[in-house]
């Protein structure tokens, strides 16, 4: 009876003084959603595990905008190796350290078989042409999706793929040549280092290259997939954590995928009628979409197909792009570590023999450049207990690969890049490529091709810095909020070693078509 009458007199109220009372709810609805929202989030934390405070509404989001994974290590030092934090309504289980690492992603790998979906990556950009094999929640679709990639990507279809990587590899000696007229002129590295991995990736999965980067579909498929790469960022897109944002009819994050999503799905059905326009016709090269295809036991739809194909495309420009710009970026400014790696190859290699052979340490390059500071999330599908603590299902996780490739508990130098020190710890674990079930299915591929590149580039050239640039792996990050690690641009002269060797080299180069574009 209270209640009617209050509702009563609020209704009398509105009728007498409306625009007091369109003022009192201009007010009061505010407070009243923000009460709320504080009683979901303080009831939605995972009980008996400690964090750093964060803010009303957007939780520990402000604090990490930029280099979350550092300030995710910094927190490790006050609230131990495995803390949570609240990302808007979102409570957060981040992992910190080696040891805590292989506890959770190791022991309850298939508790955290799972991948969250976020409303901008997986419902307003991948709606169409749907995810990757790494952004995928977990399902019966998925587990095909990873048997057919794990066919193509184990170690002997690998070995398969060298006569690929000896022709990429060469033509990326030839372009530095090219650009570079003979080591004469600076150049910035990152159109040849993005050619071969675009050019590689297109070759495995489709059976045609990417000859050359002044190709128009070249500037477009490494323009849209960056900007792909930002929207799978876990810091950049504030609406996946703070539902009313979504309601904005002018949401500049949600439009900019949308065109993106837009982009990529005329170049992907582009190459997808390429491919099944050259099998009717009998004229294709074998490849992974074509040999899922003819094998009668896959059975993937188009869907799960245009997924791995999109695994190929965004894991090569991700993971080979980001690397070789850093580390050629570091030789450039180590003179010290480049001779020293030059020595090595030398023992094996005459300068000579500029090119190599194609079939034979990376792990530094990828221990201290972590690509992934923050590996893609999990989360999880049963109840994982750790340390006491029950943490639920449903909960997402995050591995700070960043963390763990720094943790002082494996290395006591961890913030020098020193490649010898895996010589003295060969088994010492590397968390570039994830752990457990959803680690990258792709990574003996990375470490064959970025072998290669490597050990061609610097038997080749000697790579002088040009420009100065800041390679130390926080302070040097171009974009701080990227899901991505990238240095500032920069342009670097490679000088041949033996220039009379090379050219004889470059002479009875001779690329293959494979296809064309």
């Amino acid at each position: 009876m209270a209640i009617s009458n209050v509702i009563h007199a609020a209704q009398i109220r509105a009728v007498n003084h409306p625009f007091h009372s369109l003022l009192f709810s201009l007010i009061l609805v505010p407070i009243l959603y923000v009460f709320v929202n504080e009683i979901i989030r303080y009831r939605a934390r995972v009980e008996g595990l400690g964090g750093p405070k964060g803010f009303p509404l957007i939780g520990n989001l402000w604090q990490i905008r930029k280099n979350a994974a550092e300030k995710y290590r910094e927190w490790a030092r006050f609230h131990g190796s495995v803390y949570q934090i609240q990302l808007g309504n979102i409570p957060v289980v981040v992992v910190n350290s080696a040891a805590s690492a292989k506890v959770l992603f190791g022991q309850h790998a298939q508790a955290l078989s799972s991948r969250p979906a976020f409303y901008t990556f997986h419902k307003v950009l991948s709606n169409t042409a749907g995810t990757t094999i790494g952004t995928s929640p977990y399902s019966d679709s998925l587990k095909r999706r990873r048997k057919g990639a794990a066919s193509a990507l184990n170690r002997p279809s690998i070995l398969s793929y060298v006569p690929h990587l000896d022709l990429e590899t060469k033509d990326f000696v030839a372009e530095l040549l090219k650009y570079g007229k003979a080591g004469t002129e600076p150049v910035d590295p990152m159109a040849m280092i993005q050619r071969l991995s675009l050019s590689l990736a297109l070759t495995l999965n489709w059976g045609i290259r990417m000859d050359s980067q002044e190709d128009a579909l070249f500037d477009e498929i490494t323009h849209v997939e960056e900007e792909v790469s930002r929207f799978r960022s876990t810091t950049g897109n504030l609406q996946d954590y703070i539902p009313i944002l979504r309601l904005n009819p002018i949401n500049r994050g949600s439009k900019r995928a949308r065109q993106m999503r837009n982009r990529r799905d005329v170049y992907l059905k582009a190459l997808n009628e390429g491919l099944e326009d050259r099998m009717e016709k009998g004229t294709h090269t074998p490849c992974i979409q074509a040999n899922i295809i003819l094998d009668p036991e896959a059975k993937l739809n188009n869907e799960e197909l245009t997924s791995i194909s999109l695994t190929m495309l965004s894991g090569g420009l991700d993971t080979i792009t980001t690397l070789l710009q850093w580390s050629v970026a570091l030789l450039a400014q180590r003179p010290d570590v480049q001779k020293k790696a030059w020595k090595e190859i030398a023992e094996f290699y005459s300068v000579e023999r500029p090119l190599c052979d194609a079939l034979d340490d990376l792990r530094e390059c990828l221990r201290y450049y972590t690509v992934l500071r923050l590996a893609l999330p999990r989360v999880s599908i049963k109840d994982v207990t750790y340390e006491g603590v029950v943490i639920p299902k449903g909960t997402v996780y995050f591995i700070n690969a960043w963390a763990c490739n720094m943790d002082d508990q494996v290395w006591d130098d961890p913030s020098e890049f020193r490649p010898e020190r895996w010589l003295q710890h060969p088994d010492a674990p590397l968390f570039t490529y994830g752990l457990g079930y959803r680690m990258c299915a792709g990574s003996l591929l990375a470490n064959r091709e970025l072998y290669l590149v490597f050990i061609r580039m610097i038997n080749s050239f000697e790579i002088q810095k040009f420009d100065d640039v800041d390679v130390h792996p926080v302070r040097g990050n171009l974009d701080p909020t990227s899901l991505v690690s990238m240095p500032h641009r920069y342009r670097a002269k490679f000088v041949p070693r033996a220039p009379e060797a090379l050219d004889k080299a470059m002479r009875e180069f001779k690329v293959v078509e494979v296809g064309g574009l």
